[in-house]
């Protein structure tokens, strides 16, 4: 008993010293080093999905483009039409050298459409929280 007692007490002190946006913080650093340092060191060679797409299919430069021979899923993929977008590919503009940038650009974006989610979602709820407590917010 005295144990259960002491491991709440440890949580409770746990959960208080660590803040919401101090986590958040923390977090947001640890993604942004991720993204931006380690971008430069993952490997560029096609792996998993893009692996398996090409099995059954030699890459044969022809006019400096590089084609597919054989019978493998991938001759039937097509570029998305956001392949000529700022980003695309991991780099900004094709150039491998901002690798790292266009990491920490993504994060923040992906941490911007979050942060818009959150907020959506909390005043949703607090606007629901109003009507069934009875109180009647009003035209927002």
């Amino acid at each position: 008993m005295l144990r259960a007692a002491s491991a709440r007490t440890e949580t409770s002190s746990l959960r208080a010293r660590v803040s919401v946006p101090g986590f958040l913080l923390a977090f947001a650093a640890a993604a942004v080093l991720v993204a931006g340092a380690l971008s430069y060191v993952a490997s560029s060679h096609p792996d998993g999905l893009d692996a398996t797409t090409q099995r059954g299919c030699t890459t044969v430069e022809v006019d400096s483009v590089e084609e597919l021979r054989g019978e493998c899923i991938a001759q039937n993929a097509a570029e998305h039409r956001l392949a000529d977008s700022p980003l695309a590919d991991y780099a900004i503009g094709g150039d491998e050298a901002w690798v790292g940038l266009a990491g920490v650009l993504g994060v923040a974006v992906a941490f911007a459409v979050l942060f818009t989610v959150v907020r959506a979602i909390g005043r949703r709820s607090s606007t629901a929280d109003d009507v069934v407590a009875g109180s009647d917010p009003g035209p927002r």
